[in-house]
């Protein structure tokens, strides 16, 4: 036989191939590229941006921690939904050591949109208006562009 294959070494060595010969699998894209990111890492980036295009406006925004949740939870035990819209963003005031919180939840955002740029508005949306309120002002003077999406 003049086409056969040597013996594999049976050293203690790395495997290269799994056992059906096709190679070892692995991350289908690198860690760099967008498509490795989670839907949640992304709708974060999202907020993170809106964060940061408002910051440049109101620098009073570094004070305030910015959250994103998965849903909006009921507030005490035994509380049952009521026929009122599901929340997509909610802020929480200072507490004597804790400092403001805007909180936007990401399910019921993602439900609300198509596409990423459809997202990206709705999320900027909300942030302006929690914002707003924190701020005791009106969502048209934290972003004078706010509406015109």
């Amino acid at each position: 036989m003049d086409n056969a294959v040597p013996p594999r070494a049976t050293g203690p060595g790395p495997r290269r191939r799994d056992r059906h010969g096709r190679g070892m699998r692995g991350p289908i894209a690198p860690p760099q590229v967008p498509l490795a990111a989670s839907r949640a890492e992304a709708f974060a980036d999202l907020v993170q941006d809106s964060v940061e295009r408002l910051e440049r406006r109101w620098p009073q925004l570094a004070d305030i921690d910015f959250m994103v949740l998965e849903v909006p939870r009921l507030d005490g035990p035994g509380e049952a939904w009521n026929d009122e819209a599901v929340p997509l963003g909610g802020t929480i005031p200072a507490h004597e050591d804790r400092p403001a919180r805007v909180v936007v939840y990401r399910r019921p955002v993602e439900i609300r949109t198509k596409g990423r740029d459809e997202r990206a508005a709705l999320v900027h949306e909300v942030v302006v208006e929690q914002v707003a309120e924190l701020l005791g002002l009106t969502p048209e003077t934290v972003d004078p562009r706010y509406g015109e999406d």
